[in-house]
């Protein structure tokens, strides 16, 4: 795991930008603290940060090989699952290993099979290819958009990075934003269009798309997508081909050179994985270290509710004693959890999901004393219809983003001169409509079904890529290499064709997983009710991010007005709302923190409003 970056100027020597590239490399250090490198030629340069995880010694970068006709140069962030059946299949076409990383096995397939080496792949990986002869890039990204690839074109070329920070250091790259970027924070925010860097000429390469940038442009496209098929196989093979599919996915992403663990909150899916985790271990003789975060007094303030009806403790509790793993419990208060919400959106270069990521941050900071690498579950309810939004009629047939029914809310917070050119409903429901008009569907589908691959699609492109960009940047600010096996390409095909009565299985939610898992874990946490990222509950943090935001209406110079109304952020201070602003995990508190963010980002990046 690693940050990669990099320039291309076709029509310059790209030497005269080297102390940028150097700026650019140093800010994604955190990223890959263990190795740095870079490569310049005439008309490009790439640098890259290493985590090193497999192959130490020789997987550095960027990796160079050469054939007859042309040099190849790669930078690469990622990890591939499928390696040793890769590096045989090169290996019968005359390719020559001197690595055991994946690293030499990217570069060895797109030397054999050119841009569709992707279809290839099974990982997480962002990548670029420079074609010395050629004088071309190649960029591409993973199926499911687990790595992060950024760009920009500049005048006579092209930049790339793992981050948006790294881009604003090229002086080229202008740190503006227009009424699209404003519409992405203010409507859709923390989540944001698919492709949009917010920025207003920084881009992001989607999920599984790739393509190159030559002189005369960028042209990228999809090399995948979910596509409906008949599901042909009963309830007992749907059963049996689901547990093979996440025991395979999970046996994969245990290959490491370095130590590795699990995050467990004790729900089902983080359960699952380390219980699975664990008896790969048990096979080398190795005890599993797995890590779960709580907070101070969480157990004074803890209220059930339909989104939360139980806390974690207890079941956390009941895991440590069936898989008798080394146990590393992480509690933070709220000084911590309010001081860590700049450093949070520092790492996401964005307003984000406030104290959700920077709880993150700081339980990845406590992970990584311990472990390198870690398991964790996320997209499982994606994938298996675990969310309300996808059980509750009501909610699953209303038009909109399921989590983000406050579009009028939140326009009453924008200055009236971008209100005016903003029309928040249409805005909204134009990057609704154009996503679920791209889901695949079957002539005899149900008006349920089809509903349901709409579902799924909308959550593959919107809420999981907010939660994946959470993990990658928490986890590798604090070098932390953090595997998501659900996110596996072959279980979102398959659960893709899979009848929702087959996945709603007993009437549970994710009741499929759980049929198909059932031999791993024991019945109190096989059959536990979902329940969410944990939080706190504690009043003092609401005090905490309410004196924050109320000091930045102290300041006659903050930022934050430039786009919000000052009467807005008074009477929000004023007077509690009940509106959710993403869904479950941004509820009041979080909303005034997202507002303390936003001040501090708009500061920080030195933000420019453009016309």
């Amino acid at each position: 795991m690693c940050g990669i970056t990099g320039m291309v100027t076709w029509q310059e020597d790209v030497a005269r930008y080297q102390a940028d590239l150097k700026r650019m490399q140093a800010v994604l250090s955190n990223r890959g603290p263990d190795q740095q490198g870079m490569y310049q030629d005439t008309h490009c340069a790439m640098a890259h940060t290493r985590l090193a995880v497999i192959d130490v010694e020789r997987g550095k970068q960027p990796m160079t090989r050469q054939t007859a006709t042309e040099t190849y140069t790669l930078v690469y962030n990622g990890e591939l699952y499928n390696t040793p059946e890769l590096r045989e299949e090169l290996q019968k076409e005359g390719a020559v290993f001197t690595t055991h990383c994946d690293t030499e096995v990217v570069l060895q397939a797109y030397l054999h099979w050119g841009a569709a080496c992707t279809e290839r792949f099974n990982g997480i990986f962002a990548f670029a290819v420079w074609e010395q002869q050629a004088q071309r890039l190649f960029l591409a990204r993973d199926r499911i958009g687990v790595k992060p690839l950024f760009y920009a074109e500049i005048p006579g070329g092209l930049v790339f990075a793992s981050e948006i920070k790294a881009l604003l250091q090229h002086p080229a790259v202008p740190h503006t934003i227009d009424k699209h970027g404003i519409a992405q924070i203010l409507l859709l925010g923390p989540g944001r269009s698919a492709g949009c860097g917010v920025f207003q000429t920084i881009k992001e390469v989607k999920r599984a798309h790739c393509g190159y940038a030559t002189e005369t442009g960028i042209s990228l496209a999809p090399y995948w997508k979910l596509q409906a098929k008949p599901h042909t196989d009963n309830m007992e093979q749907t059963i049996e081909q689901v547990r093979e599919l996440v025991k395979d996915a999970a046996t994969r992403q245990m290959v490491s050179d370095v130590p590795i663990g699990t995050f467990l909150s004790g729900g089902l899916d983080s359960s699952l994985l380390s219980s699975l985790a664990n008896q790969v271990l048990k096979k080398r003789g190795e005890v599993l270290h797995t890590f779960s975060v709580d907070y101070k007094d969480n157990d004074r303030y803890f209220q059930k509710s339909h989104f939360q009806p139980n806390s974690d403790p207890d079941y956390i509790r009941a895991m440590m004693d069936y898989l008798q793993c080394q146990h590393h419990w992480t509690v933070l208060d709220t000084p911590q959890l309010a001081a860590a919400l700049i450093p949070a959106m520092q790492a996401r270069d964005l307003p984000g999901m406030v104290d959700v990521d920077s709880s993150l941050y700081l339980f990845c900071g406590a992970i990584k004393e311990q472990v390198t690498v870690a398991l964790s579950g996320e997209c499982a309810d994606e994938l298996f219809g675990g969310y309300p939004w996808y059980r509750d009629p009501n909610i699953r047939e209303r038009d909109g983003f399921p989590w983000a029914q406050s579009t009028d809310y939140r326009m009453q917070f924008l200055r009236e001169e971008f209100a005016e050119q903003i029309d928040g409903a249409v805005f909204v429901s134009q990057a609704y409509q154009e996503t679920i008009q791209q889901a695949d569907t079957l002539p005899e589908d149900s008006p349920l079904e089809r509903r349901m691959r709409q579902m799924m699609l909308l959550n593959l492109d919107w809420f999981m890529q907010t939660l994946l960009d959470r993990k990658d940047r928490m986890s590798m600010a604090n070098a932390l290499e953090v595997r998501v096996p659900f996110c596996d390409y072959r279980i979102a095909e398959y659960l893709y064709n899979v009848p929702w009565e087959m996945k709603e299985y007993k009437g549970y939610e994710k009741g499929l997983l759980r049929a198909a898992m059932q031999d791993y874990l024991p019945e109190k946490v096989l059959w536990r009710k979902k329940s969410p990222y944990p939080k706190t509950h504690n009043p003092n943090y609401l005090q905490a991010v309410r004196a924050m935001l109320a000091a930045i209406l102290q300041d006659p110079k903050a930022p934050l007005f430039q786009l919000v109304k000052r009467e807005a952020i008074e009477q929000l201070l004023l007077q509690p709302s009940g509106v959710q602003w993403y869904g479950q995990l941004m509820a009041y508190p979080q909303t005034i923190a997202y507002f303390v963010q936003m001040n501090a980002w708009l500061q920080a990046y030195d933000v420019k409003i453009v016309e």
